[in-house]
């Protein structure tokens, strides 16, 4: 679950769905070529490949999602601090890459079960009270978030108000400054929060 950021998936093959729950229930989207689909801060989100599925997925603000911007539902008794927490998801990045999968593998299936206890819980609690706790396990990186933000998100919104303001008031000379930049990974298959990436300078 993000706690800051909106996450869409462009579908460009195979099929698939993603499972949500928010304050609203429990709901299951399907996933084909084609569809495109997103979802706000808040909603808890589990994405099931089941034949050959492949999206593209674009994540709001600057790399907050996987600088933290996503607490897994692990079950109460690893959100109790951060540490406890860090312990039960942390992939080193100091082991070989098959223990790596290891411990990928058993953090998911541990989230799976917290998933499953919120999804099938009576009453509206259980989630409240993952939605507090998350907020707990983040409130230290915020600062950190905030100025991540500031030199992302935020600075790209008041670029975009400027140059409205030129243009209200015809001045052109930004559109002198245009540039063309491309970039490739600089690394393939990291262990990211949802799976693997392939990691852009500036991203983490």
């Amino acid at each position: 679950m993000h706690l800051t950021c909106s996450e869409a998936y462009v579908v460009t093959g195979g099929h698939g769905a993603v499972q949500t729950l928010t304050t609203s229930g429990y709901e299951v989207t399907p996933l084909v070529p084609g569809t495109v689909a997103w979802f706000t801060p808040g909603t808890i989100h589990r994405l099931v490949n089941e034949d050959a599925l492949r999206i593209t997925v674009l994540m709001q603000n600057n790399g907050l999602p996987e600088a933290g911007d996503a607490v897994l539902t692990l079950p109460p008794e690893y959100l109790t601090d951060p540490e406890t927490y860090a312990a039960a998801t942390a992939i080193p990045a100091d082991v070989p890459e098959e223990e790596q999968e290891r411990i990928a593998r058993a953090r998911r299936d541990l989230a799976l079960r917290g998933f499953r206890a919120l999804r099938d819980a009576d009453g509206p609690e259980p989630l409240a009270a993952f939605h507090r706790a998350a907020a707990a396990l983040v409130r230290p990186r915020l600062a950190e978030w905030r100025a991540r933000w500031q030199r992302g998100a935020q600075a790209a919104a008041a670029a975009t108000g400027d140059q409205l303001d030129r243009l209200d008031r015809g001045d052109l000379s930004h559109l002198t400054d245009a540039v063309v930049k491309a970039e490739q990974p600089a690394a393939y298959g990291k262990f990211g929060m949802c799976g693997r990436l392939d990691v852009y300078k500036g991203t983490s």
